[in-house]
């Protein structure tokens, strides 16, 4: 299959209702299409299910690909799985979130705790070194929002004037991010800023104040479009470019690379950079229009 040209890829990601994980899919269709492949999608219908993931990898190998290229919905529940893909002899490129304890012969992604560190600093100097903050997670079990909570903590040793006055889960998703703040208005009198593990929680929080007539700095992760529109009106502080539409294309990539007999680097892990008004206009622009890395520039 891979001698003819047209290897086909197993494309694995959360949800369908993150911005985030659409543009993934993008980013690996347009990698195929240039590259002489082909993707087939695999989503729950119910985000980030793990039953639900585990028979769609039952669904893909079924389908015999080439490669796949997996987002897990889980740290460690879909292993079994990923076995069970290694012993088809699929190649597994991970991206965005590593596996744990089943094999991938590469992972795409950037490191969420110097990432959280980073925008945490940004935020609490904005705020003057002091004031009432508060942390939207994602899914307790989630590697990334867990490793973005820890960074957000340690970034509060240089400055002891911060307080964190509550965590809440917002599941990485925006009506449960809306929902879980609008509780917290109703007993918070004062909110001086939010730390968002990810942009679709943000806008989701965003919606919650307005609705209540409140305001405050907030900061996320992925510099989604609709974030930036939101920096660009004075809603959002800044978000992360944690580029889930690039680990995309480089997982796509980095599958047929493989199956061309090619040796790939165990990890390419993307920088991050904070995205605010001072320099939002390079990712002022929808997915379609951002473009994927070169492959030699995310190697280097």
């Amino acid at each position: 299959m891979v001698a003819a040209g047209y290897p086909s890829i197993a494309v694995f990601t959360k949800n369908n209702t993150n911005p985030a994980y659409a543009a993934a899919r993008l980013g690996a269709d347009r990698t195929a299409q240039r590259l002489g492949a082909h993707t087939m999608h695999y989503v729950p219908s119910k985000p980030d299910d793990i039953d639900e993931q585990i028979a769609l990898i039952d669904d893909a190998l079924a389908q015999r690909p080439d490669a796949v290229a997996m987002v897990p919905v889980h740290p460690t529940a879909i292993n079994a799985s990923i076995r069970k893909i290694n012993a088809a002899g699929i190649p597994v490129v991970s991206y965005l979130n590593r596996l744990t304890g089943a094999g991938s012969v590469a992972f795409i992604g950037s490191e969420d705790y110097p990432l959280a560190v980073g925008i945490a600093a940004y935020l609490f100097d904005r705020l003057g070194g002091g004031g009432d903050v508060v942390i939207v997670e994602g899914p307790r079990e989630s590697i990334t929002s867990r490793e973005r909570v820890r960074g957000y903590r340690d970034a509060l040793k240089g400055f002891p004037d911060v307080r964190i006055i509550a965590s809440v889960c917002g599941e990485y998703q925006r009506e449960p991010a809306r929902r879980v703040f609008d509780e917290l208005l109703k007993t918070t009198a004062r909110i001086d800023g939010v730390l968002a593990a990810n942009d679709i929680m943000a806008l989701g929080i965003i919606e919650s104040l307005e609705a209540a007539g409140h305001k405050c700095a907030i900061v996320g992760v992925n510099a989604i479009p609709e974030a930036i529109l939101a920096i660009k009106c004075g809603k959002m502080l800044a978000t992360a470019d944690f580029n889930a539409m690039k680990m995309g294309c480089l997982a796509v990539e980095a599958a047929i690379r493989h199956l061309r007999g090619e040796a790939l680097p165990k990890e390419i892990i993307l920088p991050v950079q904070i995205v605010d008004r001072a320099n939002f206009a390079d990712w002022d622009r929808p997915f379609e229009l951002r473009e994927c890395p070169r492959w030699e520039d995310a190697v280097k």
